[in-house]
């Protein structure tokens, strides 16, 4: 009974609060596409070389929305993104020993080093729920926003492209040769090797130019997965996460 009381009084004080007024409810339908710039973080808690050494690629952002807004200040906004994410890096870099090559090499080594380019490239479909924030620019039709929320993210695909002419080498160094150089592209589907859904935050800033029941808008952020993406630890551990930015169309579909 305490507990029921206390939400009484907590609902008004939080809508008072936000500025919330149940009379101001209106839905905007939209879409919105641009790039994502993601990247893979290792997070420093092992020393897999496999893991490490990644930096930001290019890959698509774009998905549709609706907009339920509670007040002028205040609003609620679910999405359905394709995301692109992963990472690239270059020059000499470790590769897993070939099961087929392990006997022939020095007891303990767990690494051969190519100097390649590698690129992780996946694919999500993220579900986020974001609370949204904005205010109009003074009597101008421009607004700022802001949001920020969790989402679950459903991976859709998953390679690895390897690109490069190379010869192998048993230190990180390049200084033992084991193998002469030979063309090493080729592309790998490693999605069984990575959790099928993660869990993370959004969040954007924004403006919006209104006109009528439109608006238009440009808009940027990023996200980040709570979870480590590999199943196992052969190959590490490591986070996704991207910046956005995109640009988007809205239609107030109740006004």
């Amino acid at each position: 009974m305490k507990i029921q009381n206390s939400f009484k009084w907590l609902l008004p004080a939080f809508l008072a609060f936000c500025g919330l007024k149940a009379d101001a409810q209106q839905i905007d339908l939209g879409a919105r596409g641009g790039i994502s710039i993601p990247n893979l973080s290792s997070g420093g808690s092992d020393n897999n070389p496999l893991n490490t050494g990644y930096k930001s690629r290019l890959g698509p952002e774009f998905g549709i929305f609706g907009e339920y807004h509670v007040s002028k200040l205040f609003s609620i906004e679910a999405m359905i993104n394709f995301s692109g994410q992963g990472g690239k890096k270059s020059g000499l870099q470790a590769v897993p020993v070939p099961a087929d090559k392990a006997a022939a090499l020095p007891p303990g080594t767990l690494y051969l080093y190519n100097d390649i380019k590698s690129e992780a490239k996946f694919n999500y479909l993220m579900v986020p729920i974001l609370a949204k924030f904005g205010w109009d620019l003074g009597h101008s039709p421009l607004r700022l926003y802001v949001d920020a929320g969790p989402f679950v993210g459903f991976l859709l695909n998953a390679k690895q492209v390897i690109s490069g002419t190379s010869a192998t080498y048993l230190d990180p160094a390049g200084t033992v040769l084991i193998a002469p150089a030979m063309k090493l592209d080729q592309t790998v589907d490693i999605k069984d090797q990575l959790h099928k859904v993660n869990v993370g935050v959004a969040a954007n800033v924004g403006l919006a130019y209104q006109f009528g029941r439109n608006n238009i808008f440009i808009e940027g952020g990023g996200n980040y997965g709570f979870l480590n993406i590999q199943k196992g630890t052969a190959n590490g551990k490591n986070n996704i996460g991207a910046g956005t930015v995109v640009l988007g169309y809205a239609y107030r579909i109740k006004k």
